[in-house]
């Protein structure tokens, strides 16, 4: 989800000395992941939005990489110039963006950084971030536990500020809930919607408490109608998509968290609150992902969503520290740690 991270670039046009550059296809989702990284080592970062163009687009993403480094570039568009000043670490998200990515490490001679599994050998980046519930490991691995993100505590209290005037009135316990939506694996219908929107109304009625909600771009306007219906009897904010987004401030203002099965992403930051998180299924099933709430509920981070709100606590899930400490050793940055 994290749908804040709107922007192209912070500190753009740093020199090869400071600077990330963050190598995706455009999937948000994944931008938000590779902005978590940079902001943790600390460096000024840029998003390069990237595709092969021409004749290049009939190349397999895994024979791509055989393709010498500059004449790859050569097939390549970018929302910003992939050129000098070079950076000194790459992170890269998304198959897609691994050919790419690979070429500017040769070609800046910097460090490179893949999040998930890139479906290439191991030894062609300096470090993978991949999630534990992928089986993926190697010398050069780390395993996180779900997505790496952004959700500290000082983002959580900025936040909070920003969207005290639209949430502080609402009644505790707050509910903040957070909808996935039709996916490959999944599907969101409004009949689903209104069941779901109709438990989430009778639970915060039973503690007295309020529902904040936000949608994501797979949240289809048919499903977002159809949950919004049964709430109107409890007091609720529910994002209507203009302005800025809340969801950091959903996360810190919540006293339980209810998100959608779909999103590895949403789940884990979430459970980086250490608030008790709550799964809603949806229609669907992916292995991939039974796998991974498997572990958040082993981890005690989570529970199946069942029409009641009840508390515990947990240790807060963030591994993106630990992969930006292994960035800032392996180029003798600890003291920015």
């Amino acid at each position: 989800m994290s749908l804040q991270h709107s922007g192209n670039s912070r500190n753009a046009g740093s020199g090869p000395e400071n600077g990330t550059w963050i190598v995706t296809d455009g999937s948000v989702g994944m931008e938000a992941q590779g902005i978590a990284v940079a902001e943790a080592v600390g460096f000024p970062y840029s998003l390069k939005r990237v595709r092969v163009k021409g004749a290049m687009r009939l190349v397999p993403a895994r024979l791509q990489i055989y393709v010498p480094p500059r004449r790859l570039l050569d097939f390549v568009s970018s929302n910003e110039p992939l050129a000098p000043p070079w950076p000194r670490l790459i992170i890269s998200i998304g198959r897609r963006s691994v050919p790419i990515a690979l070429a500017l490490k040769s070609v800046a001679k910097a460090f490179a950084l893949h999040i998930q599994n890139p479906k290439v050998p191991k030894q062609r980046f300096d470090l993978i971030a991949a999630p534990l519930h992928d089986g993926y490991a190697g010398k050069n691995v780390i395993n996180t536990f779900g997505a790496v993100h952004s959700v500290t505590p000082k983002r959580l209290a900025e936040a909070a500020q920003s969207f005290a005037a639209k949430i502080d009135h609402l009644p505790r316990p707050r509910i903040a809930v957070l909808l996935g939506g039709d996916s490959a694996a999944f599907s969101f219908p409004p009949d689903l919607a209104a069941s779901f929107g109709a438990s989430l109304a009778e639970a915060a009625r039973d503690r007295g408490g309020s529902l904040l909600v936000t949608p994501s771009r797979r949240t289809s306007p048919e499903a977002l109608r159809a949950l919004i219906a049964p709430i109107g009897s409890v007091p609720h904010f529910v994002w209507d998509g203009t302005g800025e987004n809340p969801y950091f401030a959903f996360l810190a203002t919540a006293d339980a968290i209810v998100t959608t099965e779909d999103s590895v992403n949403m789940v884990t930051e979430a459970a980086g609150t250490g608030k008790p998180v709550y799964v809603q299924r949806l229609k669907g099933s992916s292995s991939r992902l039974g796998r991974f709430h498997e572990l958040m509920r082993e981890r005690g981070a989570t529970r199946p969503f069942a029409g009641k709100i009840e508390s515990w606590s947990y240790a807060p899930i963030n591994d993106t520290e630990i992969v930006a400490q292994a960035i800032r050793r392996a180029l003798g940055l600890e003291t920015l740690a």
